[in-house]
């Protein structure tokens, strides 16, 4: 049966032994080389012919980045997973590679038994080699993959206005953000909330990012932060993000919850807490991303009459989070990234619009009577 074959970067020596390790003990895969520079890398890939590449960001002679960009100017559909450090160096240049092209990232153990980073370093990374390499594993051990489904046609009722965005996004998650959020007017009229499946460090590092792209205004939420239009909040790493209201306020809560769907944070908990709160006046949109957390939520953003938008396969870099969503029939539309932003204002605005005319219309019967 054919094998990933996977190419290992990094010029620690006991990095590559436990990457090497954690590769060789899937049936599914197999390490065909390693690098301890990327140059070496560079070198290797057309002799080794993998399916995907591993690589560690801080080398001699050639860092990571520099080797990716040569990587992608040869083999622009290679896959390429970054080894990340958990630092704020670790965060910066990994946000740097991806907007370089990389595909995802796995954070490099911290302190603990070999056991437990082997362990944590399996779990994390193979099941993303393996949604990369979907193609390469025969039918039958191919990873789950939600059938394309039609964007879902619902009728023309007059809805409440909207009063909150609520965004769950994963792999591909700051490529897709940075498509949408710069794309927001600074007036836009109700809050957003966001959820995208990064480690602490990496969030207030990809807020930041995009803060310094949009008209919005874009930070790592705090505990009792009170949403307001024109801010965008996402939930920072290893902490669920819920809402609670305070007067005539809602604010921020975040905990530290059992993990749903493997994530913390995780966008079902955000939609059942922003359907709580805002019901029917509640809008999610589920961008790229690896899983199916989000689904449950947008159920219950369904049952209480809100809107869903979903992004496309075709401009996904993973389509499972919001594949499920359009495949279970609950997507109101299934849109190219590029055309989200403006469907999410088109919405927030019709729907204002729309109650504003019916509220005229009941005021000005209510005169002639």
């Amino acid at each position: 049966m054919p094998k990933i074959r996977v190419l290992v970067v990094d010029d620690s020596v006991v990095t590559r032994r436990l990457l090497s390790d954690v590769i060789a003990g899937d049936p599914d895969l197999e390490v065909v080389g390693a690098a301890a520079t990327g140059r070496i890398a560079l070198a290797k890939i057309p002799r080794d012919c993998p399916d995907l590449v591993i690589l560690d960001i801080e080398m001699p002679e050639m860092n990571g980045l520099e080797t990716l960009t040569e990587i992608r100017k040869i083999y622009p559909r290679l896959p390429v997973i970054i080894f990340s450090a958990l630092t704020a160096r670790g965060a910066t240049v990994t946000l740097d590679a991806l907007a370089l092209g990389a595909n995802d990232y796995v954070t490099k153990p911290q302190a603990g038994s070999i056991d437990e980073a082997v362990r944590r370093v399996r779990a994390d990374l193979i099941p993303k080699i393996k949604v990369f390499c979907r193609g390469v594993l025969a039918p039958d051990k191919a990873p789950d993959r939600p059938e394309l489904a039609r964007a879902s046609t619902r009728g023309s009722l007059v809805r409440p206005p909207l009063g909150i965005v609520a965004i769950g996004v994963s792999t591909g998650g700051p490529a897709a953000l940075g498509n949408v959020l710069p794309l927001l007017p600074a007036d836009f009229p109700v809050p957003i909330v966001i959820v995208q499946h990064m480690p602490p460090i990496f969030t207030r590092m990809l807020a930041e990012r995009l803060a310094a792209k949009c008209a919005i205004r874009v930070r790592e939420a705090e505990a009792g932060d009170r949403l307001v239009p024109g801010y965008a909040w996402i939930a920072p790493g290893d902490r669920h993000m819920v809402l609670a209201r305070d007067r005539d306020a809602v604010q921020v809560i975040l905990n530290q919850d059992p993990p749903e769907n493997s994530c913390r944070p995780a966008a079902d908990v955000l939609f059942r807490s922003v359907v709580q709160h805002f019901g029917a006046r509640t809008l999610a949109v589920v961008l790229t991303g690896m899983g199916h957390d989000g689904l449950r939520g947008c159920e219950r953003v369904r049952e209480a009459g809100g809107q869903i938008i979903v992004q496309d396969e075709g401009t996904s870099v993973v389509w499972s989070m919001p594949g499920h969503v359009a495949n279970a029939g609950l997507a109101d539309e299934v849109l190219p990234v590029e055309d989200v932003a403006a469907a999410v204002l088109r919405r927030v605005q019709a729907n204002r619009l729309a109650s504003a005319s019916a509220t005229l219309e009941r005021t000005a019967s209510s005169s002639g009577r």
